[in-house]
């Protein structure tokens, strides 16, 4: 049986500038996120559903799925299953009944509503990846959001496939009255590697400074409703969050996980974009052992769209992806 009930390149690191560090507003860092500044008004209609949206509830939250993109991966070992051979994966791959040349990533920021916020979770690709992902804004149209009503862009990690589209194809603000959460020491460690990082990396940067808020990585956010989890290892300041609303959770994963099979079945293999691979492994294998036995609800932003699902575990021992 698969393990699979239903299957379908975060590529680049972003790095921002140490010298704009001035800009964030770290004074803020271990509390809650400001109230959302003055913003057009978001109607409180449903969102509609489209092939690029798939709305849902988090208990009164309206959300939604935005699909930004995909990425194709070759199975030769240079991102998943590095250290072993092609065919150790393909087995993986091809006792779900999926193809075996090439592992299939989904890219899909998630789009939360609570009447006074309109809140995103990661921002897509934009000009980062090339043609096959940045396309949120084409989303965020058909769920009927302008972009200036957006209030806060939470960062699970700063690789180019989750901040790319912090920014316009201009290389301004995509939102502009948006203040944008990145833990601290994903931001430390972003200025850190500030130097090398080309014209584009430079415009992002300077574009989102003065948006930033720094935050401690198990700070709650927005009080009841958004609590970060320090999950360090793919980045050292990666952090997942939980969202909550009237006894209802979703777990947002950020890159804690990228396929729905490889990074499920065999969370101990090694995979090139884990920054601390033996980290990253440990914090994989923990979330996904806490999901089976808490049932709890998860946003996985790389699994086959719209990424929304539980962990299960079969009588075998064996971990499963169980898509909604």
């Amino acid at each position: 049986m698969s393990h699979v009930r239903k299957a379908a390149l975060p590529l680049l690191v972003v790095a921002m500038g140490a010298a704009l560090a001035a800009c964030s507003r770290n004074e803020e860092a271990a509390g809650a996120a400001p109230a959302p500044v003055a913003a057009p008004e978001a109607t409180q209609a449903g969102v509609p559903a489209s092939e690029h949206v798939h709305p849902f509830q988090v208990g009164s939250l309206q959300a939604a799925a935005l699909r930004d993109g995909g990425i194709a991966v070759p199975n030769d070992n240079s991102v998943f299953g590095v250290g072993l051979t092609p065919d150790e994966v393909a087995g993986v791959l091809s006792g779900a009944g999926l193809d075996t040349d090439r592992l299939h990533l989904s890219v899909q920021p998630l789009l939360v509503r609570d009447g006074q916020r309109v809140m995103l979770f990661d921002a897509g690709a934009g000009q980062f990846v090339g043609d096959s992902a940045g396309k949120l804004g084409a989303a965020l149209q058909a769920a009927g959001i302008v972009p200036a009503q957006v209030t806060d862009v939470f960062i699970s990690h700063a690789h180019g496939d989750h901040v790319g589209g912090l920014v316009d194809a201009s290389g301004a603000l995509a939102f502009p009255n948006a203040t944008i959460h990145v833990s601290q020491p994903e931001w430390e460690d972003l200025q850190a590697q500030a130097s090398g990082e080309g014209a584009a990396m430079a415009s992002l940067v300077a574009a989102i400074a003065p948006q930033v808020d720094a935050f401690a990585p198990e700070a709650e956010l927005v009080p009841g409703m958004v609590q970060a989890l320090p999950t360090p290892g793919h980045t050292p300041g990666h952090v997942s969050f939980r969202i909550s609303s009237g006894g209802e959770s979703l777990l947002y994963v950020g890159d804690l996980v990228h396929h729905p099979v490889v990074s499920v079945q065999r969370p101990q293999w090694t995979i090139q974009w884990d920054r601390e691979a033996a980290a990253g492994a440990a914090q994989r294998a923990k979330m996904l052992d806490t999901a089976a036995d808490s049932g709890e609800r998860l946003y996985s932003v790389h699994f086959p769209f719209p990424g929304l699902g539980r962990i299960e575990r079969g009588s075998d021992g064996q971990l499963a992806w169980v898509a909604e």
